[in-house]
């Protein structure tokens, strides 16, 4: 049997289940990733010449799926969020990140060097991989469509902190590599990672999004009377979007993810109320889906090609306790202070859903140092992600219909 051709089959099925299957799972607590996952086990599992879904015998492979993945969500995320930019207004974004986040990455690294034993820069890659919450798989925790309007606390919370902190995490994964370098010898230059890998890269991701993202907006808006690409239905802008502004920002060693983002919603901010928004929209969710089909099929696949063999009681605890109790206290505290009802704030603690992200981030630093544990480190990591997928796939869209209907008072207190 060809492999290329069963692949291309493959991939084809992959496709029309993105788009036919969401409507059959509708209102069934078996999510589209947890169904994604089981088939790509079962079909890893048969005696087919499929390529292998293994980071370690393909390491640039993982890391560039994982990371087109990533992009095509940010940029599809930025375009939805209605809620004009601000600092009061996005109050609870920073809260996450400021607060949340940190206490994430701070709690890992400890569980990390006490509880199962890692090294230093070991522990601190899995504190920094764990730390972004996903744009990828949180769908049915997310904003709706631009213009549709729903965006609720918990919702807007969630969203905006999917979209900042997958690049905002990155200072902390080039921290575990230059820890890892370290300790092979390299000299520790903070310095660097202060100036470069913190100030600089974050600093000119949001710079460079913002001013790419607002020539953009000009190009497709304003350059004419009648400007041609928001007349042409043509949703490709959005993957254009995507490429170009990640590419000038990577280009200026700054972080991409972060820009993407912040393009994609200067670009939203402005023409609020054109249609154009809609398609770009709708491509970019169409390309997100696509991605997310194959991104879950091989997770399936490498589940069933053994990647969580190196699994110990103590790994298997550590993943239980991060997405069960890490992540829910975490969000609680910083959430403090917020003036959330107790319903939302619990909400937005608990849905902190791990998965894309956190796999791109291991593979990229995977790829630029040499870290103790690794196959270990892979196999706690896919563990927090199957059990987010599961977790909160089962549960996100009965908890966000009685969280819609509470608001509107349906259901009695």
């Amino acid at each position: 049997m060809d492999a290329y051709k069963l692949t291309i089959l493959l991939v084809g099925l992959a496709l029309l289940g993105a788009a036919w299957v969401p409507h059959l799972v509708k209102r069934s607590p078996v999510s589209l990733p947890i169904l994604f996952v089981g088939v790509g086990a079962l079909v890893y599992l048969l005696p087919l010449p499929l390529p292998a879904a293994d980071p370690f015998a393909f390491p640039a492979v993982a890391e560039r799926l994982t990371e087109l993945t990533v992009l095509v969500a940010l940029v599809g995320v930025g375009l939805r969020i209605d809620t004009r930019f601000g600092w009061r207004r996005w109050s609870l974004t920073w809260r996450l990140l400021g607060i949340t986040m940190p206490l994430s990455i701070a709690a890992a690294v400890w569980l990390g060097q006490v509880w199962l034993g890692y090294g230093l820069a070991t522990a601190m890659l899995l504190g920094a991989v764990l730390a972004p919450t996903d744009p990828v798989l949180a769908g049915d925790v997310q904003v709706n469509p631009p213009g549709e309007g729903g965006e609720d606390p918990v919702r807007f919370g969630l969203t905006s902190e999917a979209g900042l902190n997958d690049g905002l995490a990155f200072p902390f994964v080039w921290l575990a590599v230059a820890l890892a370098l370290a300790a092979a010898g390299e000299p520790m230059d903070w310095g660097r990672w202060l100036a470069l890998d913190l100030l600089w890269r974050v600093v000119g991701g949001a710079v460079i999004g913002a001013g790419v993202g607002y020539g953009l907006m000009h190009l497709i808006f304003r350059t004419e009377s009648r400007p041609t690409l928001s007349r042409s239905s043509d949703g490709l802008t959005a993957l254009a979007i995507t490429l170009i502004v990640y590419g000038v920002t990577e280009l200026c060693q700054a972080y991409g993810f972060l820009a993407v983002f912040v393009a994609a919603l200067v670009i939203r901010q402005q023409e609020r109320d054109h249609d154009y928004h809609a398609v770009l929209d709708t491509f970019a969710q169409q390309c997100e889906k696509l991605m997310m089909a194959l991104m879950l099929l091989l997770l399936g696949g490498a589940l069933a090609g053994g990647i969580l063999s190196e699994l110990t009681g103590r790994g298997i605890a550590f993943a239980l306790v991060f997405v069960l109790l890490v992540r829910p206290l975490s969000g609680w505290i910083g959430l403090l202070g917020s003036g959330l009802k107790k319903r939302d704030r619990l909400a937005i603690a608990v849905f902190g859903v791990r998965g894309i992200g956190s796999l791109y981030y291991l593979a990229f630093a995977m790829n630029h140092a040499d870290f103790d544990s690794i196959r270990e480190l892979w196999a706690v990591v896919c563990l927090v992600v199957v059990l987010s997928i599961v977790l909160h796939g089962a549960s996100a869209s009965a908890v966000m219909a009685w969280l819609d209907g509470r608001r509107r008072g349906r259901v009695k207190r």
